[in-house]
């Protein structure tokens, strides 16, 4: 079994800092990619930042500039550094991880259960 553990959410304030945490565990053989995702009420999640194995980096045009991801030497954690945080980044953060647990063939994706961010005006 494979599991995605999320930390890092809670309450800031506008202009301020926070950083989430996401570890996976289990029967894990290769992890091809990992990232953050965001949900807030009355949208579609969509991807915030996500980073390969080789390193390269992607971002949604509304947080470059102000987040960092980044990933453990082990390629099995992902950090997500967020910095002068706007109200609009309120939303339900969940961690993703494509990878190919041990024994199958194909990669999947895996999702953590989210962890929220509210940021106050």
């Amino acid at each position: 079994q494979v599991q995605l553990v999320e930390s890092g959410g809670g309450l800031v304030r506008a202009g301020g800092s926070q950083r989430l945490s996401c570890t996976a565990s289990g029967s894990i053989f290769t992890v091809n990619s990992m990232a953050w995702y965001r949900q807030a009420p009355g949208t579609q999640r969509e991807l915030v930042a996500s980073i390969t194995s080789s390193g390269t980096t992607t971002y949604a045009d509304s947080v470059k500039g102000r987040f960092t991801i980044s990933r453990g030497n082990a390629k099995k954690t992902v950090n997500l550094q967020m910095n002068s945080l706007k109200p609009e980044d309120t939303a339900v953060y969940y961690c993703n991880a494509n990878l190919r647990s041990i024994g199958s063939p194909t990669f999947y994706n895996y999702w953590g259960q989210g962890t929220q961010v509210t940021v106050s005006s």
